[in-house]
């Protein structure tokens, strides 16, 4: 970790290809300058790196820990280093994590005898959350020493897999031959023999993948498993049971040898303590909890138990907080307690600075690896994770060429780090500090100068800015010619790289809330920095079809997981339904879950920030769409299928009661949070979701961009699918919209025959001899249902009439009655007046009605006869809803959705079959940032729209929402500036008193979550009919 503490600075190596200076800064606080190295006498500390190379740093014993772990970080050009620590052996021969705050001479006795090792120290849930290619392989290699000594066990299957991911990396493609004899010759798991098969039957699968790739791909695996980033800490519970205390990202967790037996989330803990040996964890009240009040462990030591409370000190704040943690105020006389805190970025603030951050990759080796086309410009230099020490010529002061690494030019560091000369081969570098010639000092002028030219005359250096530290033995140190002059261990100072106001750039270990003096931000720097990378469309429609996908899998284990344990495997399931399930869903989920995969390492390396010279290869995801539409082609027949599923899930139900309460059940579960056939039809939405995503594609590139063609041809396969499929996907919707009916209708006898088609439901009010009452209106091609809410728990609807549509006649009876937006439906045995909230409302209605007359002439539709004989008019319904009333946001716990009949029921709205089919084809998801109306902070959501809601998740891997919000009746606007929303991307959404604030990230899901929500909230006119024509699926 790196704590927030200002440190000196020097010009010199490690700087990324045309970046801003490193400045081995993590928090200034305004006002402040980098402070000058500590005096006295320095030592040089070696440090075993991941690759287990070790390098060594000379730097001042006063130093703080921050100062060497910056160093450390720097020299590998590690943005993300926050994630990482230096590790130790103590006095008592513990291992324990450098303290950033503590002078190094206070925590290392005999320094020159001790090995520190750079390692991962906070392990994040989901990979993707690294943003940097250079820290997942770091993290790769991480997990390789973990596979490797056995700490991160896991069954036979998933360690050949690993292994394979490993090996990919190292030797490249598959050839039997030598991944055989690669094997034999490297151990990298314990007893590796039995598994050689395995693993080389795995290799054999990864053909293709990059390095960066394998990473990747290894990180996945890894993070599934249960000992992933667990380093155990033993203990004892009461009664004497041996234990291991562990913590994570989550919270406390407790094992039993390598099985986790307890978690203590964050949130359940109220306080973490220890005293002498006993370490406490005190639990907030829980009524439905059987643990105690507080826990108690006994560990080896009284030191044991505050190794392990610093630890999880650490771990809370930075996966928990927003920000570093505000040191305590010094005790004027006595002090009580650990003064312990954590120091440095959390990973909320690591992960917004690197993403609005712009950082070009500089290309790193690494160790063992063979393969050449990870960055295409690796050499035969010492193969390490670190930056190529190679030389290349760059113009100095004066013009002429010489000698320098383009990766070491302005080094601004605050110690001395020694290394031999770069075309060593040896792995362990001493430090040459007797190589300080007069032709190091010419190096040393010539560098810096010649660069800041390049960097243009906007950017001036401010000499006042000092730093005492310099890089030993290294002949491409400069300073600019017009100051002091560099110097090793101190004695003269360099000139530290910064910038003005005007031009400044930001140093990768700045604070994202601060700016390279320390200072506050303005707005025209956070409108600088809020333009992230990468900043292209493209991406941000890649990145759509991304988030989507990830709903999409979700929605597809619906099926093929929940829906199969909880009704699949019940015997009053036919075998065939669930043969038709089987076969329909699960080649189409194991697809997808392969084509996700694709796009998340696609979209990985993208966000990653590629090397320069290789963006091209990754800025752009029409060939990953070509290649997976087309492996789509052979499971064609399994759209077709969708209404065979309906079908025979409707014909089951019907034969089997147990059945139907069966899946009745199943949709009041928590993961059901739409209809089940709205999940049977999802794969045919699907294809028209590719669709869209292709044509923004095909419209935002030029015709002679490099990924155009790919999407086109996508474009044209996928579009051809969905042709073949229209006309089926339209009867499916209306299938599935009748079965939806069937169940919100109480007294409907036959309401699925073939021929029917739903047109539109809605609030009306009907007049009567007690006035106007409100009834909830079904239109269908044939007949009007009007019915009342039952004063039932169930969400349905009392059937109280119906008129069928031959021979019906309709006028506008504004006039006649005096009621406003009235008009009368004249059927052949009765009329009825009407009246509807708004005259928008009042001519979408009669326009549907006056089409579905017009249909009925023509066509030999089917019997309107519906209703039950016992069931006539009555005006004895209950009193309309009061317009006050709240909307409900959700289902009520295990109820299940809400309908949308119910919904417009409440809202006094109406919905159409086409917007209702639009409302499903217009599926969204994201990560949106949500904000009450009276409230001060956002909260990150993962957010999905569709069937005219929006769901909130906590994050994209949840089962199921958290809430829900239905858009119906809701107005969708851009907040007024006397709304106090300072922020883009913004938009509102209100209902009568009830306003949501959501914020997005870029422009582009701006206008797409505008979009699709004002498909839902601003109602089209004109009905979608059958074409009658074809024939029905029933």
């Amino acid at each position: 970790m790196a704590e927030q503490e200002p440190m000196p600075t020097a010009q010199g190596a490690g700087q990324r290809l045309g970046a801003p200076e490193t400045l081995g800064i993590s928090t200034l606080d305004p006002g402040h300058r980098p402070p000058a190295m500590p005096s006295g006498r320095h030592v040089t500390i070696r440090v075993r790196m991941l690759d287990d190379t070790e390098e060594l740093f000379d730097i001042s014993q006063k130093a703080s820990g921050k100062v060497l772990f910056d160093l450390v970080c720097s020299h590998m050009n590690l943005i993300e280093g926050d994630y990482f620590g230096l590790e130790f052996q103590n006095q008592q021969k513990m291992i324990v994590w450098l303290d950033h705050i503590k002078p190094i001479i206070k925590q290392l006795r005999r320094p020159k005898h001790t090995i520190l090792r750079f390692a991962v120290k906070f392990f994040p849930p989901d990979h993707a959350q690294l943003l940097e290619e250079l820290t997942r392989y770091l993290f790769a290699l991480q997990i390789k020493q973990d596979v490797s000594c056995g700490r991160l066990t896991c069954n036979d299957s998933s360690a050949a897999l690993m292994v394979s991911h490993i090996i990919q990396s190292e030797i490249g493609d598959f050839e039997e031959s030598l991944c055989r004899s690669h094997l034999l010759n490297n151990n990298y798991i314990p007893d590796q023999m039995p598994l050689i098969d395995k693993i080389m039957e795995f290799h054999s699968k990864n053909i293709g993948q990059t390095p960066a790739e394998s990473d990747y791909q290894l990180l996945e695996v890894a993070r599934r498993l249960e000992m992933y980033g667990v380093r155990l800490h033993p203990a004892k519970d009461r009664e004497g049971t041996k234990l291991s205390l562990a913590v994570g990202h989550t919270g406390v967790l407790v094992f039993q040898g390598h099985t986790r037996i307890n978690a203590f989330n964050w949130s359940k803990v109220r306080k973490l303590s220890f005293k002498r040996k006993r370490f406490l964890i005190k639990l907030r009240p829980d009524l439905n909890s059987t643990y105690q009040d507080t826990l108690e462990f006994l560990m080896g030591s009284r030191d044991c138990c505050k190794i392990f409370w610093k630890i999880c000190v650490e771990y809370h704040a930075f996966f928990r907080l927003f920000e570093e943690p505000k040191p305590k105020p010094k005790p004027v006389l006595f002090t009580r307690g650990s003064s312990f805190r954590f120091s440095g970025r959390t990973q909320k603030q690591v992960i917004d600075y690197v993403r609005e951050s712009e950082f070009k990759k500089i290309p790193f080796e690494r160790k063992h690896s063979r393969v050449q086309h990870n960055s295409r410009v690796q050499q035969n230099s010492r193969l390490s994770p670190l930056p190529s020490p190679r030389h290349h010529e760059v113009p100095t002061e004066h013009g002429a060429p010489r000698v320098d690494s383009p990766h070491r030019r302005h080094w601004t560091e605050s110690a001395l780090v020694s290394a031999e000369d770069p075309s060593a081969s040896r792995t362990t570098r001493l430090s040459p500090v007797r190589q300080r010639n007069g032709h190091d000092e010419r190096d040393r002028t010539g560098s810096a100068s010649g660069t800041e030219e390049r960097r243009g005359s906007t950017r001036q250096t401010h000499p006042d800015h000092l730093s005492t530290g310099v890089v030993a033995n290294s002949p491409r140190l400069s300073a600019s010619s017009g100051n002091s002059h560099g110097m090793v261990n101190g004695q003269k100072s360099l000139e530290l790289c910064s910038h003005s106001p005007d031009g400044r750039q930001p140093s990768p270990l700045t604070s994202p809330l601060l700016n390279d003096a320390g200072s506050v931000r303005t707005d025209d720097e956070d409108e600088v920095r809020r333009k992230r990378f990468p900043t292209d469309r493209a991406y941000f429609i890649a990145k759509e079809l991304l988030t989507t996908e990830r709903t999409y899998v979700k929605d597809l284990e619906v099926v093929t997981v929940s829906f199969q344990s909880a009704v699949g495997q019940d015997e009053a399931t036919p075998d065939s339904l669930k043969n038709t399930v089987l076969s329909t869903f699960e080649p189409l989920h194991k697809f997808h879950t392969g084509f996700l995969r694709e796009v998340e390492q696609r979209l990985a390396l993208w966000e990653g920030r590629s090397n320069a010279h290789i963006k091209g290869d990754y800025q752009r995801i029409g060939d990953v769409m070509l290649k997976n539409l087309q492996g789509l082609k052979p499971l064609s027949a399994n759209f077709h299928k969708q209404s065979e599923v309906l079908l025979e899930l409707e014909k089951a139900c019907r034969a089997s009661r147990r059945l139907e309460g069966l899946c009745r059940d199943f949709e009041l579960q928590k993961v059901c949070y739409v209809p089940l056939n709205v999940f049977i039809l999802r794969p045919l939405h699907r294809l028209i979701h590719y669709r869209q995503i292709l044509e923004r594609l095909c419209k935002h590139y030029p015709a002679t961009h490099v990924d155009f063609r790919d999407c086109r041809a996508a474009l044209a396969d996928v579009s051809e699918v969905v042709e073949l499929l229209q006309g089926s996907l339209i009867k499916m919707e209306n299938f599935q919209k009748l079965l939806e009916l069937k169940k919100d209708l109480i007294g409907v006898d036959n309401l699925i025959v073939p021929g029917r088609e739903f047109i539109r439901l809605g609030c009306l009010s009907k007049l009567s001899g007690k006035g106007l009452q409100q009834r909830m209106f079904f239109l269908f091609n044939d007949v009007i249902l009007y019915t009342s809410r039952g004063m039932t728990a169930t969400n349905q609807f009392k059937v109280h009439g119906q008129l069928p549509l031959h021979g019906m006649t309709i006028r506008e009876s504004e006039d006649e009655w005096g009621v406003p937006h009235a008009f009368t439906l004249v059927g052949e045995r009765q009329s009825v007046v009407v009246a509807a909230s708004s005259l928008k409302e009042m001519e979408k209605w009669m326009e549907d009605i006056q089409g579905a007359i017009e249909m009925a002439k023509t066509s030999n539709g089917p019997s309107s006869d519906i209703l039950s004989s016992n069931l006539t008019d009555s005006n004895k319904d209950p009193s309309p809803v009061s317009e006050n009333k709240a909307p409900p946001v959700g289902p009520p716990s295990g109820q299940g959705p809400v309908p949308l009949s119910v919904i417009c029921w409440y809202r006094v709205q109406s919905l159409s079959f086409s917007e209702s089919c639009t409302s499903l084809e217009n599926q969204l998801s994201g990560n949106l940032l949500r904000k009450f109306k009276n409230s001060n902070g956002w909260q990150k959501l993962w957010v999905v729209f569709t069937n005219f809601s929006l769901f909130f998740y906590k994050s994209h891997q949840d089962d199921y929402p958290l809430a829900s919000l239905p858009l119906l009746g809701y107005s969708v606007t851009i907040p007024s500036d006397s709304e106090n929303i300072h922020k883009d991307y913004v938009f509102k959404l209100h209902f009568k008193s009830h306003v949501y604030y959501f914020r997005s990230e870029s422009e582009y899901t701006f206008e797409r979550w505008m979009e699709v929500i004002r498909s839902a909230t601003l109602k089209s006119s004109g009905a979608r009919f059958l074409n009658s024509k074809e024939s029905n699926p029933l």
